[in-house]
């Protein structure tokens, strides 16, 4: 049996290598979606544009199933506090998963040019809102949620919608909306030879690099130099689950402690750069391939670094610092994690198999062509 503390870290890793997935595997899914009005101007370019994603957005779902499984499953009390004091958000979000697989199946049922073309804004904004509160949701985790605990661990959240929604958190919405259409766009590009498409989606991937580093820069200073970061001062590591059994401080530039302590981490955000500006040599010489797992390795990276700067939070409390939840107070017991790792350890790799299956068989570009001669195709 894996000593406690140990255990924790490891379902933290876990989880964000599930996020990470989720992020890449559904991120580009997401992305494409957003650019289906704006790279596609005939019924054709959509039609091309939607088939790129259609074999396999549904599998891609599997790592959001899996994320938020996690949670609930490991972190029992961050997944009772998140959806508390976010449900107003996060029930957008979901209604943007519900009306996504809607437009995607309905699209294709009428030939009607106001039909499709309603049903294709329906699959823009239905992918744009997710992919734009899940940033909000992690502005909200670098800033702190108001919530607390009283004597028997009951959640308490004593903020309101509108303030999740703070110029910060926005900006951070902003770079997930950029990331996923950078994303998008490179897979889209990887996948359709269509001249008119490939132009317009390739100047919209260059702006979103753009505004994705910019806002990353700025989210860095203001994350750095204005808000207000957690510290633990007192706290039991391999206790029982009870985040009431510490003290935590806040101070501007806490977020930056582990850097400070580790100076080898900064080659995480630095990797973001890096990993940008690759993906934007790649497209230059027409690397497709090579510049969709840069862009993949961008969004882990920028994901990896947040997950850096908080630990070993994994949702702070603005009104009751001691109530913050840690991965040393927040998971499930340790028999729950051990079992949990076990399954983990079986079935992921079967996950990951299938999947590079499916992306094996369905390999190649979506023409014109080949959308009208496949009778099941959107």
């Amino acid at each position: 049996m894996i000593d406690y503390e140990i255990l924790r870290v490891i379902w933290w890793l876990l989880l964000g290598v599930l996020l990470i997935g989720f992020a890449v595997m559904d991120g580009f899914d997401m992305g494409v979606a957003m650019l289906l009005p704006f790279s596609g101007r005939t019924d054709m370019e959509r039609r091309i544009i939607i088939n790129t994603v259609a074999p396999v957005w549904e599998g891609n779902q599997v790592w959001l199933i899996l994320g938020v499984g996690a949670i609930f499953a490991a972190w029992p009390l961050v997944y009772a506090t998140v959806f508390s004091s976010m449900n107003i958000a996060l029930f957008l979000a979901i209604l943007g998963l519900i009306v996504r697989p809607v437009s995607f199946k309905f699209r294709s049922k009428m030939t009607h040019p106001y039909w499709r073309s309603s049903f294709d804004v329906a699959l823009c904004i239905s992918s744009f809102v997710p992919a734009l509160i899940f940033g909000i949701t992690i502005g909200n985790t670098l800033q702190g949620v108001p919530f607390h605990f009283d004597e028997s661990l009951r959640v308490f959240y004593t903020g309101t919608f509108w303030e999740l929604l703070n110029p910060y958190n926005m900006i951070c919405g902003i770079i997930s909306v950029a990331m996923m259409l950078m994303h998008g766009g490179v897979y889209l590009m990887l996948k359709s030879n269509d001249t008119h498409i490939l132009r317009r989606t390739t100047h919209i991937v260059y702006w979103a690099i753009i505004v994705m580093l910019l806002l990353l820069t700025l989210n860095g200073y203001l994350t750095l130099n204005v808000v207000k970061g957690f510290h633990i001062i007192d706290a039991v590591h391999n206790g029982a689950s009870n985040p009431l059994l510490k003290k935590v401080i806040t101070t501007v530039g806490a977020w930056g402690a582990n850097y400070t302590s580790y100076p080898l981490l900064w080659s995480m955000p630095f990797a973001t750069y890096v990993f940008a500006l690759l993906t934007t040599i790649c497209i230059r010489i027409h690397k497709l391939g090579v510049a969709f797992i840069t862009s993949g390795l961008c969004l882990a990276s920028i994901i990896a670094t947040v997950g850096i700067s908080i630990f070993p939070f994994i949702l702070p409390s603005t009104t009751h610092p001691n109530s913050s939840l840690t991965v040393w107070d927040a998971s499930s017991s340790k028999a729950t994690l051990n079992i949990m790792l076990i399954a983990t350890l079986i079935f992921v790799p079967i996950v990951i198999a299938y999947t590079s299956w499916v992306y094996r068989v369905l390999r190649g570009k979506v023409t014109a062509t080949s959308v009208d001669e496949n009778q099941s195709s959107y």
